[in-house]
């Protein structure tokens, strides 16, 4: 796809685009393509899917500044609304299309899969270390339950309570700036 068919593609589509970009020979692509076809399925006629070959498509990735595929990017009324890169399971394409859909920036972008199981493991290895290595430091148990809540802060009702507030707050603070 050229650069300036992709632009207006984007700029004059009337529903939400979801950008999938992709290459034959990625093998994390070719493992999530499956899942992106039955959500795209789902989505039939609300959600416009524009599925781009990065090898055949240079200067839209350029365009894009992206650097590494499977990258998937939702759009609205022109505007980028969320980007994920790598391997995306089923539920977070269905968060993806549902949030593009809605055509409003999420307030919280949960982590990748792949985080939240990093995340977990340090969290609980820093615990741990903190408190059969190091003594029952506490400052250390405290730091892994930081890195664990890191892993999984989306899921929390209280998070998600405020996250939207602080997200304006610091809008208007720098709005107030400029």
């Amino acid at each position: 796809m050229k650069k300036l068919e992709f632009q207006r593609k984007i700029k004059y589509n009337p529903r939400p685009i979801v950008v999938d970009l992709w290459a034959p020979w990625c093998s994390p692509c070719k493992a999530m393509a499956p899942a992106f076809k039955e959500v795209s399925q789902k989505f039939a006629g609300q959600v416009d899917v524009i599925k781009i070959n990065a090898d055949d498509s240079p200067d839209v990735m350029k365009e894009l500044g992206v650097m590494s595929i499977p990258t998937t990017i939702g759009f609205a009324k022109g505007e980028e609304i969320l980007r994920r890169t790598g391997i995306q399971t089923q539920g977070m394409l269905e968060f993806f299309f549902e949030t593009t859909l809605s055509q409003k920036k999420p307030a919280i972008m949960p982590p990748a899969p792949a985080t939240r199981v990093i995340r977990t493991i340090l969290g609980l290895g820093v615990a741990a270390l903190g408190w059969f290595v190091a003594g029952h430091s506490i400052i250390l148990v405290i730091a892994g339950g930081i890195i664990l809540f890191s892993g999984y802060y989306d899921r929390c009702p209280i998070i998600r309570a405020i996250a939207p507030r602080i997200k304006s707050l610091f809008s208007k603070r720098i709005a107030e700036t400029r």
